[in-house]
């Protein structure tokens, strides 16, 4: 799976005169009015960018893009999103974030556009214009003093997984990370994996960046869980799995590696969650664990209805 929500340093160049694989071929790319260093390789039509570019030109509300700096200039004056919301449906709005949810099938540029420039940070995501058979959703942040909208990042889903995957791939753009976005975004398709009743979670293999993301947003999840009830003096998989609806195996991975488990199994072959070493790993990492990473209110009515006549058909 193809996962970026925290920084990373570009990957190295090949200290041989042959190009590394992963050396970016767009060097510089302008969204809006941020410059960003690429950190792979881009899959833009070479006839439309070339084999390599010093600088690309994406629009901050379409993703459109050009080589050159007049077409961009002219395009941004008058990109039907400029001053109107993402394409697709709102499902989930807060004082400044929101989300919104955009079938590729249906607003298939626009999604090829997000796919591609994505691209140049994910080391790993495949699908650029195949896109029909995906769903995305948009993190957009409001600038409150102007209203401004911007699109900081996205996870993609399949409308059809046959392994129950929540995630396809996920991204925060780089001037965006570090704010706790990924997890956000993260919980957001938990909310929606539980709204359909379709225990998941994301693609594997995870990147190394993915797998350390999601294992903050698993351990935070399952603190909360067992620290909000304290009467429950013992836990089993099965138990947290229905509280959190994170998979069993992810989460016998993240107590195992957490070490919120005694190392001793029980004569019954369970292990036994021991509360103050919850507490401790909370406090030493300083974790969020107190507070969820969505607000399940924030849900609009018309997306709850939706999905609750998704539920009641099943």
């Amino acid at each position: 799976m193809a996962a970026a929500v925290s920084p990373q340093t570009r990957p190295r160049e090949d200290q041989t005169p042959k190009k590394s694989p992963t050396e970016p071929n767009v060097l510089n790319v302008v969204l809006g009015n941020l410059q960003i260093k690429p950190w792979y390789p881009s899959f833009y039509p070479e006839d439309l960018v070339g084999r390599k570019a010093e600088r690309l030109y994406v629009c901050e509300c379409c993703f459109r893009y050009s080589k050159e700096l007049m077409p961009y200039l002219a395009h941004r004056r008058v990109c039907p999103l400029k001053d109107s919301p993402p394409p697709g449906t709102l499902i989930y709005q807060t004082a400044d974030q929101s989300i919104y949810e955009v079938d590729g099938e249906e607003h298939k540029l626009y999604s090829q556009n997000l796919s591609l420039f994505a691209k140049l940070f994910l080391d790993t995501k495949s699908v650029f214009y195949d896109v029909t058979t995906f769903r995305y959703y948009l993190l957009v942040l409001t600038d409150p003093q102007t209203t401004e909208r911007q699109v900081v990042g996205f996870f993609s889903k399949e409308k059809m997984s046959w392994d129950n995957n929540n995630v396809a791939c996920i991204l925060v753009f780089p001037p965006w990370q570090k704010r706790g976005l990924g997890q956000l975004l993260m919980g957001v398709s938990y909310e929606l994996s539980r709204r359909e009743g379709r225990l998941g979670g994301p693609e594997k293999p995870l990147s190394s960046l993915g797998r350390k993301a999601y294992l903050a947003y698993w351990s935070d999840s399952i603190c909360r869980t067992i620290l909000s009830n304290p009467s429950n003096r013992s836990w089993t998989v099965d138990q947290i799995v229905q509280q959190t609806w994170i998979a069993p195996e992810d989460v016998v991975m993240t107590l195992s590696e957490t070490t919120m488990i005694e190392p001793n199994k029980l004569p019954d072959g369970s292990v036994m969650l021991v509360r103050g070493k919850i507490e401790t790993w909370v406090r030493a990492h300083e974790t969020a664990a107190a507070t969820p990473a969505i607000d399940r209110t924030a849900f609009t009515e018309n997306f709850r209805d939706q999905k609750h006549e998704l539920e009641a058909k099943r």
